[in-house]
């Protein structure tokens, strides 16, 4: 094959077909495409769509799925995902976490540096922390008050874990069973992404900030003009009707943690897969790599300005 020919990555991913997307882009002088493959939550089509590309394109990315779960220097592996990876046999599978643990920190400095938000005088929501610990710590370490949600948002349970070290202890006590468990019992799948069913209106209400997990802050959005009034909100993996979900909620602004192409934010397990292409290793590359292979390809994170600041 000619060296510059464009290196294609799929994302196969368990979510809503409605939101695929493809596009063929530049990055760091390499032309890429870039698509998002959703199978409405069947498993089974996503692991028989990733063994009939195997060995046809360059990288896999997982999506709506996370590969590994990690808490305080460990890494739990998610059974349904596992099993979804083990399809591909010639072709390299990536799920965005190791960028995630570099890229999310990088971008709460970006939205500091910014000045969008003062975090010495904010409250954080984290609506999912162990699928981005590194976020986690980061928004722990800065923020005024932290509230992380995984019990409320995951589990249903009415509790908020109100510090790093509480959530280090949770996880260690509950990820080993919860990461052998269908994965749909945990998180949106299929068409259950376009549904929202507003909950725990008091903790968006609470914050200043709310990062974390897109499907997860889509699945309970609060009602009302101004549910959202003022909030920054940090994610990524949006399009334009997601915008207009928050815009019309009266939020001030969200910051998109990967680039928007087409507007379209790609999850970070399709960045992830296009760095590693673009490495030509052959195999999942170091956190710390994959961000400065990123910033040389000039990445900042992605601004919308939503509502009044």
């Amino acid at each position: 094959m000619a060296t510059d020919r464009p290196l294609h990555v799929v994302s196969v991913s368990i979510g809503s077909s409605t939101r695929d997307k493809s596009v063929e882009v530049t990055l760091g002088g390499r032309g890429f495409i870039l698509e998002r493959r959703g199978t409405d939550g069947d498993l089974a089509a996503a692991r028989a769509l990733i063994a009939e590309l195997d060995g046809q394109v360059d990288v896999f990315g997982l999506g709506g799925i996370d590969l590994y779960l990690f808490a305080a220097g460990r890494r739990y592996t998610i059974r349904d995902a596992a099993r979804l990876a083990a399809a591909a046999r010639r072709t390299p599978v990536v799920d965005g976490s190791g960028l995630k643990a570099a890229l999310e920190p990088a971008a709460v400095d970006w939205l500091e540096a910014q000045q969008l938000i003062d975090l010495r005088g904010a409250k954080a929501l984290v609506v999912t922390a162990v699928d981005r610990f590194g976020l986690a710590e980061t928004l722990a370490a800065r923020a005024r008050e932290i509230c992380f949600g995984d019990l409320m948002f995951n589990v249903g349970l009415p509790v908020p874990i109100r510090s790093a070290r509480t959530l280090a202890w949770v996880a260690r006590a509950v990820l080993p069973a919860v990461v052998r468990l269908p994965f749909r019992w945990i998180y949106p799948i299929g068409e259950k992404q376009r549904e929202i069913t507003p909950r725990w209106g008091k903790w968006f209400a609470w914050a200043d900030l709310i990062a974390g997990d897109w499907h997860m802050i889509h699945r309970y959005l609060p009602a009302g003009a101004d549910s959202l009034a003022g909030k920054v909100i940090l994610t990524n993996t949006t399009t334009s009707e997601d915008h207009a979900a928050l815009a019309a909620r009266g939020a001030r602004a969200l910051v998109t943690t990967t680039p928007v192409f087409d507007g379209r934010s790609f999850g970070t397990n399709v960045l992830e897969a296009a760095l590693t292409a673009a490495e030509g290793q052959g195999r999942p590359l170091p956190p710390d790599l994959l961000l400065s292979r990123l910033r040389e390809w000039g990445w900042t994170p992605s601004l919308v300005p939503l509502g009044p600041s």
